[in-house]
C-alpha cells in the first residue's frame, strides 16, 4: 500500500468534506473545513493514496486588459505544468482516503474526528490516522489525549482501546441525531515512557501487519 500522511490544505476541503457526509451524514450543521483551517487551535491530518489521483476544475482566467502578456504567459505555463492535466484542464492531486483532526488547549489534545473512505475500510488506514493523530499531538506538547465514541460503536472502541485509551465517563444524550450516549476515553500521560515504549511497539505492528512505511507527517 502506497500511503502518506500530511497536513491538511485548503484544496483538501471539498475531498474531506466528502470523506466527512459519507462517515457522519446525521451531523448537522456539517463541518466548516475551511474554518477549521483557520483555526489555531485545530489540527487536522489526511492520508492520501499515492497510487490515485482525483481531479479538481481549475479556472483559467482569460486576458485582462491589465495584465501583461508575459504574466498571462507565465499562467498558462504554470496551469500546463505536470501538476495538471492539460487536456481537461483539471487539477491533479492526490486522492484523499481519511483523515482526523483534533484540537489542542493546555496540554490536552481533544480528537474531534476519524474517518475514512468507506471504499478503503479494513486496510488499516484508522490506525494509521489514529497513529499520527497521537503523534501530531505529541510533537505540540500535548500530555492528555481524548475523545468521544458512541457507546454502540464497538469496532471503534477497540481500536482506542488497543492504543491505551481508557473509558473515564460518559455523555449521555451526546449525539443530537438519535441522542445516543458518548463514551468519554483517554489516554492520561502520552508522554509517559511506559506508554511511549508500547506505543512504539504498536506502530512497528501496525506497519508490518499493513505494508505501510512507518508514518512521517509530511508539511
Amino acid at each position: 500500500m502506497a500511503y502518506h500522511m500530511r497536513l491538511m490544505r485548503k484544496e483538501d476541503i471539498h475531498q474531506v468534506s466528502e470523506i466527512s457526509q459519507e462517515a457522519f451524514p446525521t451531523i448537522w450543521p456539517p463541518t466548516n473545513y475551511k474554518h477549521e483551517l483557520e483555526n489555531r487551535l485545530a489540527h487536522y491530518i489526511v492520508a492520501c493514496d499515492e497510487e490515485e489521483i482525483t481531479e479538481e476544475p481549475v479556472m483559467i482566467a482569460p486576458l485582462e486588459e491589465n495584465v501583461s502578456r508575459l504574466t498571462y504567459k507565465v499562467r498558462r505555463l504554470f496551469n500546463n505544468s505536470r501538476f495538471f492535466n492539460r487536456e481537461s484542464s483539471r487539477l491533479v492531486n492526490q486522492r484523499i482516503i481519511g483523515f482526523t483532526g483534533f484540537w489542542i488547549m493546555a496540554g490536552e489534545a481533544h480528537i474531534i474526528s476519524i474517518a475514512v473512505r468507506s471504499s478503503n475500510h479494513g486496510q488499516g488506514v484508522g490506525g494509521m490516522l489514529l497513529i499520527s493523530a497521537i503523534d501530531l499531538a505529541t510533537e505540540l506538547n500535548a500530555q492528555i489525549i481524548t475523545l468521544e465514541v458512541r457507546v454502540s460503536n464497538i469496532v471503534a472502541q477497540s481500536l482506542y482501546q488497543k492504543y491505551g485509551f481508557v473509558q473515564m465517563g460518559l455523555r449521555r444524550n451526546y449525539y443530537t441525531d438519535d441522542r445516543e450516549d458518548a463514551l468519554i476515553m483517554t489516554i492520561e500521560d502520552i508522554t509517559a515512557a511506559v506508554f511511549r515504549e508500547r506505543f512504539q511497539q504498536l506502530k512497528q505492528s501496525h506497519s508490518k501487519k499493513w505494508g505501510i512505511a512507518l508514518y512521517h507527517i509530511v508539511r
